[in-house]
């Protein structure tokens, strides 16, 4: 099989090679692509116990932060490694795990992922939600290293396709020693999948446990002075948004200013490659443009009402704080829709698309505790942000009942680190207990 995969990856490979060098002639080169094809990873000296978390881009990479907080707390003399595979990604956690090392994660090749793990030489894997990269999964699972999956999920499309691939995702499904689902639902597609039920456990989602309820945190304030928002005014968040959300998101706001005219709009982007085309589509519409990446961290003068483009990596749960009324982008196309869970915990009136398949279970216990409303197109969204601030009392209740979902969902990291404590050493458990036994004891 590893041979077979490596033919198929070089074939692909090689026809995005005109793309790769375009790229390179722009200057959009890829980032660390000769340590991901070679898995060329610097070595590791010390023979101390190390957990290898790998966070495919920006969003795994957030969900890592309660995890990784907590195997400090846990386990103190554990060694933390994270690895990306995206650039966003990878600068982010270089930002936000400052003490730990920070890797490119290895392309699937044999040769590559072989060589990564002969060099950091893991203790365990962790892999966030559901990686399943064939060659690095069954060269980890051949040198005995324990593997774990966390936070996992798959949607019905995901779950329809995996069962289209025959047995191939069962094989690698029974390498894990952990499959810690994010709700029940998922549990049982694994499990139809071929994963072991024995090893098939159910946490809850890491993504409730990082969210920020409080509007008067540090980054959401001091976010609100850097962009001249006045505490007074109203703000409209149109965030994670793809083609043509921007503008109807803009639409939205310029007929709801006809009432509210102290309304601010901050839109979101999903991809940073589309920031400058989201910029121009709002000079192009008419409006003054504040774009977050111009201002240099002084506060801008609040009377003052351009449109803000927040075209920064990291910075989407902090602005969610600033909406009164939220809309989740990738539902009014095909994406089948974002995280809602940040806005819904600071108590914005949330909106969206109908297409949010990927959220499916969020989605519907929103809905059923009357913590937000759908929006089918571009006058819907409209005419709910007009009602929506018309109506403060009603978009109050609706605040107030995402809030409490949210809240009603926590814990999911330290269930977590329970499944997978056995899956360590107990040299590295034991020094935990003999610690907490000496603090008693002093």
């Amino acid at each position: 099989m590893p041979w077979l995969l490596n033919l198929a990856y070089l074939v692909v490979l090689v026809a995005a090679t005109p793309w790769l060098l375009w790229q390179r002639l722009l200057g959009k080169s890829r980032r660390g692509l000769w340590q991901k094809f070679t898995g060329a990873v610097a070595p590791r000296n010390d023979r101390r116990p190390l957990a290898w978390f790998h966070a495919v881009s920006v969003g795994e990479v957030l969900q890592l932060e309660p995890i990784i907080a907590g195997c400090r707390a846990r386990w103190p003399t554990l060694d933390i490694l994270i690895t990306t595979t995206t650039s966003s990604g990878h600068r982010l956690a270089t930002e936000r795990f400052a003490g730990d090392r920070v890797c490119w994660f290895p392309l699937d090749f044999s040769w590559a992922v072989k060589r990564a793990l002969q060099r950091i030489r893991p203790t365990l894997v962790v892999l966030v939600e559901l990686e399943l990269w064939p060659n690095f999964i069954l060269a980890a699972h051949r040198a005995q290293i324990p593997l774990a999956l966390i936070n996992g999920r798959i949607s019905e499309n995901s779950f329809r396709g995996y069962r289209r691939a025959g047995g191939l995702f069962g094989r690698l499904l029974c390498c894990f020693d952990r499959l810690v689902m994010q709700n029940e639902i998922y549990a049982d597609r694994v499990r139809r999948l071929g994963g072991p039920a024995d090893r098939t456990l159910v946490s809850g989602s890491i993504k409730y446990d990082r969210i920020q309820t409080s509007r008067d945190n540090p980054e959401t304030l001091a976010l609100a002075r850097t962009l001249g928002i006045n505490p007074r005014d109203p703000v409209f968040v149109a965030g994670s948004t793809q083609e043509p959300e921007e503008q109807l998101a803009i639409e939205a706001w310029v007929a709801a200013r006809e009432n509210h005219p102290d309304l601010r709009l901050i839109l979101v982007p999903r991809h940073p490659e589309r920031f400058d085309s989201v910029a121009a589509t709002v000079r192009r519409m008419g409006h003054s443009l504040l774009r977050r990446s111009n201002v240099d961290g002084s506060a801008i003068a609040t009377g003052d009402r351009p449109v803000v483009l927040l075209d920064t990596i990291g910075e989407l749960s902090a602005c969610w704080g600033l909406a009164d009324v939220a809309f989740v982008g990738g539902s009014l196309t095909n994406r089948g829709g974002q995280n809602m869970i940040e806005p819904a915990a600071y108590g914005a009136a949330v909106l969206f698309g109908p297409h949010t398949h990927n959220f499916q279970d969020v989605v519907e216990e929103l809905l059923r505790r009357g913590g937000a409303r759908v929006v089918n197109d571009g006058p819907s969204l409209a005419d709910r942000l007009i009602w929506l601030l018309d109506q403060p009392s009603a978009a109050s209740s609706l605040g107030d009942a995402a809030r409490g979902f949210v809240t009603s969902r926590q814990g999911a990291s330290q269930q977590t680190l329970a499944m997978i404590e056995d899956l360590l050493p107990a040299t590295v458990v034991g020094a935990t207990e003999k610690d907490s036994a000496c603090g008693k004891a002093a």
